[in-house]
């Protein structure tokens, strides 16, 4: 469990690196619990100022690892569904990612490739994200079996953007996020390690206590606004995705055919039945 995430600490900056490159950093529950952990030995370390969460290899993170999930059900109960059994698994999750946000120290996400789905919901809780202009960011599964648990897309982008990411579950680029006000900044991929070094440094400076206190001021604000009561009802939402009628015949559609092939149907915005329907055949699967 240990070598999920990396841990390193070098002029008061806390690197936290994920290291599942090989599966793009996809999200396990472990990995969740490592990094509520890990987050917390930063918190803990008087030296650092400045927590880095970044992704080894191509991704930042490509989201939860799915595919055992969809192919073979573990996240889709039987007819008779346990809503509060589902609530407390994701909540988990959310509250994993979430002391990014809580963390009385900053944090910078720091995006090359790929931060989507589940992975979107990582970056997203930091305070401050840096994206390569090239590196893509959305949430797919609003199209079908899933909602982004730390609702941070609608506090960050205002209702009418949020919208119009999370009604097509299309995905952006760095600098198109940056332009929208998602993200803090998107620079050229080769220079994405300067500019975040140089934030982090320019952090790093400041006493901690200071760095605290703005941060818990700011953040009070958005729990004025609904903050936690957004993330019950979106991460109790998120457990209904997965077995409505749709969720069930995606969870179908993965079983027969493969979690990639229903990926592909979904994200190439090919039309998902309401109340579910017949499983696409394999001619259909190819356009026949």
């Amino acid at each position: 469990m240990s070598d999920l995430i990396g841990y390193e600490v070098h002029g008061r900056k806390a690197y936290l690196t994920l290291n599942r490159p090989d599966r793009l950093n996809a999200i396990t529950a472990e990995l969740a619990r490592r990094l509520r952990e890990l987050v917390e030995q930063a918190n803990d370390d008087p030296e650092v100022r400045v927590i880095v969460v970044q992704g080894a290899g191509r991704a930042f993170s490509a989201g939860y690892d799915l595919k055992q999930y969809a192919e073979h059900g573990d996240l889709t109960q039987p007819p008779v569904w346990d809503p509060i059994q589902d609530y407390r698994h994701m909540k988990r999750n959310t509250d994993d990612f979430f002391t990014l946000w809580r963390s009385l120290k900053p944090t910078i996400a720091k995006v090359q490739g790929y931060a989507v789905a589940g992975g979107s919901d990582i970056a997203l809780s930091c305070d401050l994200v840096v994206m390569a202009d090239d590196a893509r960011i959305g949430y797919m599964p609003a199209r079908v079996w899933g909602c982004p648990t730390t609702a941070m897309w609608v506090y960050r982008l205002g209702a009418e953007r949020a919208k119009r990411m999370l009604l097509t579950g299309d995905t952006i680029d760095g600098t198109t996020a940056a332009a929208w006000g998602l993200v803090l900044d998107a620079v050229p991929a080769a220079g994405l390690d300067d500019a975040v070094e140089a934030l982090a440094d320019r952090i790093a400076g400041v006493p901690i206590n200071q760095l605290a206190m703005q941060k818990l001021m700011i953040n009070q604000a958005y729990d004025n606004m609904g903050l936690s009561g957004t993330q019950i009802l979106a991460t109790l939402f998120d457990g209904i995705t997965r077995h409505s009628p749709e969720g069930r015949w995606f969870q179908e559609f993965a079983a027969q055919h493969g979690f990639p092939a229903a990926v592909r149907w979904r994200d190439a915005g090919r039309p998902i039945p309401d109340g579910g329907g017949p499983i696409p055949t394999s001619a259909e699967l190819n356009g026949e």
